[in-house]
């Protein structure tokens, strides 16, 4: 019984270590836009943003039953199985940290915790009714509403908005933004913060200490909200970076546009017990925000990446999660064998993390990180650049326009020395 309850434990702290990854590594999710258009500070944004995902861990838990109680089965999950999960999960946010792609959290989660399940019991130990209908499909569908949602808002503003003086609506816009970002952090601690909860809930339900089909007990929501808060507070500096200014140039009218929408999306999924991926909708929206503006900028390379990244989230999550489990079926040594590795390999990646430095002073310089150095945007692509060519920029955009668009180089002066008369 003493080693069960170790092993309990090891679990729930892996699992709030785990919701603390998922705290910084999604705060781009809800201020990115906001940074990067200057509508609040980089520490007021993060702040902002930690307290109210923890007040949204407390206004729902949908989202915790669908993982606890529908996408594996419940009977034969040990609690060894659930720490092989969150491994997996934790080694994939921190390596998507590093490079600085916004990936998908919550689809790390449920990577590492279908390859553990299948690891340990079979195909059969996973729910695929569950799986596709409350993560695959919503995992589709989130990026594609969500940016087609931002598109027509986008536009919609700038239609409204024509007449209006130009420094008087963008602070009303930055003000309309602050107020979306907040809606968007709400939501992110109504859908991603009870992951975690549903994690720890499956785990105390495997080791017997909860009755099967209980829901999370309140000290569980309560540690769950205050690590996705501390992680969120200290801010996911590489993603927000590729988020605010990788994927394109946001104004204050389409960051407006993209929160809003995401916001919407993802607090309907919650309420609908979806386990949607507050990433994609975001970043959908963002790059749906971004074609909203005529002779805006979306950066296909970076997006690229970053598609690339959420096709391989649950695979590699899943592939990491099922080796563990493997190593964790000799018993303590190997227990004690992967909490080993799941440290020394966070520490590494830390490590490497401080030979480029991103935090709140540089935040809205340069790129994405690992793709330009600080100050150096990235150059648009051919799509960017023939929507942007074909494309009449709106009032007062000329000049931005001009920055995208290479101009045809001058005509010589037919007045001016040639280089062959020239001694």
């Amino acid at each position: 019984m003493e080693s069960f309850s170790l092993i309990l434990a090891i679990v729930v702290v892996t699992a709030l270590a785990f919701d603390f990854t998922n705290g910084f590594h999604d705060t781009a999710n809800a201020m990115a836009t906001t940074i990067s258009t200057g509508a609040l500070k980089p520490k007021v944004a993060v702040a902002m943003s930690a307290v109210l995902n923890l007040v949204g861990a407390f206004l729902s838990v949908e989202v915790a039953n669908t993982i606890s109680k529908g996408l594996v089965d419940e009977t034969g999950i040990r609690p060894e199985v659930i720490f092989a999960a969150l491994v997996g999960a934790i080694l994939w946010n921190l390596l998507t940290w590093l490079v600085g792609l916004p990936s998908s959290s919550s689809h790390a989660l449920m990577g590492g915790l279908i390859g553990a399940a299948v690891a340990s019991a079979g195909i059969g130990a996973v729910n695929g009714d569950v799986l596709v209908t409350k993560v695959l499909l919503p995992a589709i569908a989130a990026p594609i509403v969500a940016g087609l949602a931002a598109l027509l808002a986008s536009r919609l503003t700038y239609s409204l908005g024509r007449k209006a003086d130009g420094n008087a609506a963008a602070k009303g816009y930055r003000a309309g933004q602050i107020a979306s970002a907040g809606l968007v952090s709400l939501a992110h601690g109504t859908n991603d913060a009870q992951k975690t909860m549903g994690i720890i809930t499956l785990a105390l339900i495997a080791g017997g200490s909860l009755a099967p089909d209980s829901d999370p007990p309140v000290w569980v929501i309560l540690s769950a909200g205050l690590a996705i808060a501390l992680g969120t507070y200290l801010g996911g500096w590489r993603i927000i970076r590729t988020m605010g200014k990788g994927l394109t140039d946001l104004q204050p009218q389409q960051g407006f546009a993209a929160q809003t929408s995401a916001a919407t999306v993802i607090l309907a999924s919650s309420h609908l017990g979806f386990s949607l991926s507050t990433t994609h909708s975001v970043s959908g929206a963002v790059m749906g925000a971004g074609l909203g503006r005529k002779g805006g900028v979306v950066r296909w390379s970076t997006a690229t990446r970053m598609f690339v990244a959420w096709g391989l989230t649950l695979p590699a999550a899943a592939l990491v999660a099922a080796l563990a489990e493997w190593v964790c079926r000799a018993g303590d040594w190997g227990t004690a064998l992967v909490a080993v590795f799941l440290i020394a390999s966070s520490f590494a990646i830390w490590r490497i993390s401080r030979r480029e430095v991103v935090d709140h002073t540089n935040v809205v310089d340069g790129g994405p990180v690992g793709t330009e150095g600080p100050g150096q945007p990235e150059p648009a692509g051919v799509v960017t650049t023939a929507m942007a060519a074909v494309s009449p920029p709106p009032t007062g955009a000329t000049e931005e326009l001009a920055a995208t668009v290479p101009s045809p180089a001058a005509a010589p002066d037919p007045k001016a020395p040639s280089a062959a008369t020239t001694v």
